[in-house]
């Protein structure tokens, strides 16, 4: 599954986690931890003249606030309404990032181009995890640093995967994105061309002006994976799947307004390239 040959399985599939990220909206989604993505950006120090990949950049969660340090940054993502948004959004605060339509395990730069890699939540959602690897160390110059944050398998995001996946079975094909929220799964994948690597687990929060009840019709209209889930169940499936998000969801609030706040689990991944 890791070879870089292209199968028309892994063609098939790729299409299909294109058309899920491009269901609903994620925009409305990204904004609700942008706080912790900015705080993720500070811990990079990045600086003027700093050439940036921002792998899977979604809406430019990461890539917004590192253009503002005045770092040279690039943003890729397979799907063309989260780059139109990216785009919208750099050109709103007229920074100097640009961002490109293309497949983080087949990337257009060439080799050793950046001084840094970063992703959040994203690059761990392809199918190939070594092959992904190997394409952020190739692009990333001796030296450079590659930063990954992704959701846990403990964490409230993970369990949000995990009881969606009660009653929907994931693609065919396709490895679980938590175990890149696993140190040892981690390690083993950037065992080559790396000399240094450090893990640290962190929190992210997720702020929402809505109760729990709401925040799950939030999700399911905007998150694509959320979407795609209920799009696949009939009434009975959809209403079990509902209750247990509410259920969980409510378990975790932290809020005690009405609104939703709630903290989820992430491994911060820190990786000096050889």
């Amino acid at each position: 599954m890791d070879s870089a040959h292209m199968t028309t399985e892994m063609e098939a599939l790729k299409s299909k986690l294109r058309a899920t990220w491009s269901a609903g909206d994620f925009g409305y989604i990204a904004w609700t931890y942008d706080n912790g993505a900015r705080e993720f950006v500070e811990r990079l120090n990045l600086g003027r003249g700093v050439r940036v990949l921002d792998v899977a950049c979604g809406t430019g969660n990461l890539s917004i606030p590192a253009a503002r340090t005045g770092a040279e940054v690039t943003g890729i993502d397979i799907v063309p309404a989260l780059i139109e948004q990216s785009i919208q959004r750099n050109g709103i605060e007229a920074l100097g990032a640009e961002f490109d339509i293309g497949d983080a395990e087949a990337m257009p730069y060439p080799d050793q181009y950046f001084d840094a890699l970063m992703t959040m939540f994203g690059a761990m959602f392809t199918p190939r995890p070594k092959v992904m690897a190997a394409e952020m160390r190739r692009v990333c110059r001796h030296g450079g640093h590659i930063a990954m944050a992704n959701w846990t398998q403990e964490g409230f995001i993970g369990q949000m995967f995990n009881t969606t996946g009660q009653h929907v079975k994931p693609p065919v094909g396709m490895p679980s994105p938590l175990l890149w929220g696993n140190e040892d799964v981690v390690r083993e994948r950037l065992n080559e061309g790396i000399y240094d690597l450090q893990t640290t687990r962190r929190e992210i929060s997720f702020a929402l002006p809505l109760s729990p009840v709401e925040t799950v019709e939030h999700f399911r209209l905007y998150y694509g994976p959320t979407q795609k889930a209920f799009d696949t169940l009939d009434n009975a499936g959809k209403q079990a799947l509902r209750s247990d998000l509410e259920q969980l969801w409510s378990d975790h609030n932290q809020a005690t307004d009405g609104t939703t706040l709630v903290r989820s689990e992430y491994l911060e991944v820190r990786a000096i390239t050889e």
